[in-house]
């Protein structure tokens, strides 16, 4: 981890990456440097070791603020997270595997596809207070509850060095997180418009004022997004379970994490009550499991968290993008990913240049982003991958 103060910065920003990383990605720095001049900066601005540059606000973000709450530092899949959960198995066969994949993507939509029909409201949120979009979106949202959605998010089936088979989900809130994520970055512009002239619009990094009733309702909104994006895993882990029984009826299954990444939560951090945005990381607390995965064809983590106060208690939420989806569709060779997993028998989702953008190689080295975040996290797992799930296998 380095620390740097920019002239124009109103708080230091603390990095864990190299800097030769950090600093030859320009257009990262200049968002990480946008956040680090918001007039509402508390103490620093933090960056995980797998940052890359998101929508307004860099992912692997991590942003403490007073009195405001800015929703592009939440960003558009409010709640996204992982679910990992432990098996009883300590083989599987490789027909089982293919039984239990074929199974898995007859049972979930993935992409933009949702279900025909709409789940039971009783696995829903309760909405508790005025909630205009998610009242407006609540329907919809049932044929979604239970789909994986597309991009980077998937399922996948591995085999831990505990000595047990494991299976974990990457998933969030679906189009009602985008839906609320939208309709409130909306109201946040009026407001900086209107308190905070001197914050240039193309950061994109409009705030809320806690005092104001439209945070509020945000923060309630978001709340529900949150409860969704869990719900929408815990939904998809039990029908793998139950998939998992139909091919093995033995399996019993064992410990369960499920976190989310993108988030925002009140919390203490060097005397002061302060907002945290968590955009692509996870909470890190001492003693809290969290789950680092990799990208397909690499090693994924079970961590504890160290709760080191420099990260805000936080750290890497993957590996992290090297190439952009275009870059990797432009730049990677199909033939030659699709060896790379090939040769280490993953059933993996490689079909066609389309799918290049999710690709190992489109990612960091996972290796070196553990490596650079051993203050933050201690590896309890190392999870090995059998076969992946995306949208488009």
């Amino acid at each position: 981890m380095f620390t740097y103060h920019p002239k124009r910065a109103k708080v230091p920003i603390k990095v864990w990456m190299g800097k030769e990383e950090y600093f030859q990605d320009s257009s990262l720095v200049e968002q990480v440097e946008n956040a680090a001049s918001l007039p509402f900066a508390f103490h620093h601005v933090a960056l995980m070791p797998d940052g890359h540059v998101g929508f307004g606000a860099p992912i692997g973000g991590v942003l403490a603020t007073q009195k405001v709450i800015v929703v592009n530092f939440v960003g558009v899949d409010i709640g996204c997270g992982m679910t990992a959960c432990q098996t009883s198995l300590q083989e599987i066969s490789r027909a089982d595997l293919k039984k239990i994949i074929t199974a898995i993507r007859k049972r979930i939509p993935a992409g933009f596809a949702h279900h025909r029909q709409k789940q039971p409201q009783d696995l829903m949120p309760p909405i508790t207070k005025p909630s205009p979009v998610v009242e407006r979106e609540f329907q919809k949202a049932r044929k979604q509850l239970g789909t994986l959605g597309g991009g980077n998010h998937f399922i996948e089936i591995q085999k831990g060095d505990d000595g047990f088979v494991w299976f974990m989900i990457h998933s969030g809130s679906r189009n009602l997180g985008l839906q609320v994520a939208n309709w409130y970055q909306r109201q946040a512009s009026k407001w900086r418009e209107k308190l905070f002239p001197e914050i240039p619009s193309q950061w994109q990094l409009d705030p809320l004022p806690w005092e104001e009733p439209i945070a509020r309702q945000y923060w309630q909104e978001m709340d529900f997004c949150r409860q969704f994006a869990f719900r929408n895993r815990e939904l998809m882990a039990n029908w793998i379970k139950e998939i998992f029984q139909e091919v093995i009826p033995k399996v019993q299954f064992k410990k369960e994490v499920n976190i989310a990444h993108n988030y925002a939560s009140w919390e203490t951090h060097f005397g002061k009550r302060v907002i945290v945005h968590r955009k692509g990381a996870t909470a890190a607390k001492k003693g809290q499991l969290g789950i680092i995965p990799g990208s397909q064809g690499t090693n994924s983590y079970i961590v504890e968290g160290k709760g080191n106060p420099q990260s805000f208690k936080s750290c890497s939420h993957g590996a992290g993008r090297r190439l952009s989806r275009n870059q990797a569709r432009k730049q990677l060779n199909l033939q030659e990913e699709r060896e790379k997993l090939d040769k280490q028998g993953i059933i993996h989702s490689l079909r066609s240049v389309h799918d290049l953008d999710e690709a190992s190689s489109a990612y960091k080295d996972i290796t070196q982003v553990m490596k650079n975040q051993k203050d933050l996290v201690k590896i309890t797992t190392i999870l090995r991958p059998l076969a992946v799930i995306k949208a488009s296998s």
